[in-house]
């Protein structure tokens, strides 16, 4: 499987100490099949006036054999569950891959809203789709990572 990261520098190396907590599956190292959406990914850095670099890897999926991994096929309840016990740091799940959609830009309002009540859950899921189809696949485990996960290269966009 060939998967995508974008960054403002090459990473050939991923590990999971420059990883930021608290986002949509936890730490770890997010990567896409979705060439596309890595690029856009990549815009956060250019309009900083910093570099756009995608870095290519190719995943050995025969790793999903051998590790741990949790699956969203849809933006379900669960989905949000998760992200939301992610987002909030209370996540204590031993799950070496992640893998589901993305939650949109809205996502610190929708949440919010969520929490105080002011819309039910499957406004929430409602809002937090990516019109676009998007995925994300987040390595959470360095082992899985070091021992499937090659670097290809990486280019600037």
């Amino acid at each position: 499987m060939i998967l995508y990261h974008g960054s403002d520098v090459p990473i050939p190396h991923p590990d999971l100490l420059h990883s930021r907590a608290n986002v949509d599956f936890g730490r770890g190292f997010y990567t896409t099949p979705i060439r596309e959406q890595a690029v856009k990914w990549c815009g956060k850095f250019k309009r900083r006036g910093r570099n756009g670099i995608l870095s290519r890897y190719i995943f050995d999926e025969a790793a999903f054999d051998r590790c741990k991994m949790l699956q969203f096929d849809s933006y379900s309840e669960d989905w949000l569950d998760f992200i939301l016990t992610c987002r909030s740091g209370q996540d204590h799940t031993e799950y070496d891959v992640v893998i589901g959609g993305v939650a949109n830009d809205k996502v610190f309002n929708t949440v919010e809203l969520y929490l105080d009540q002011l819309i039910d859950k499957s406004e929430a899921i409602r809002r937090l789709r990516y019109e676009k189809p998007n995925l994300q696949v987040c390595f959470r485990s360095q082992h899985i990572m070091d021992a499937y996960l090659h670097f290809e290269g990486s280019e600037r966009t």
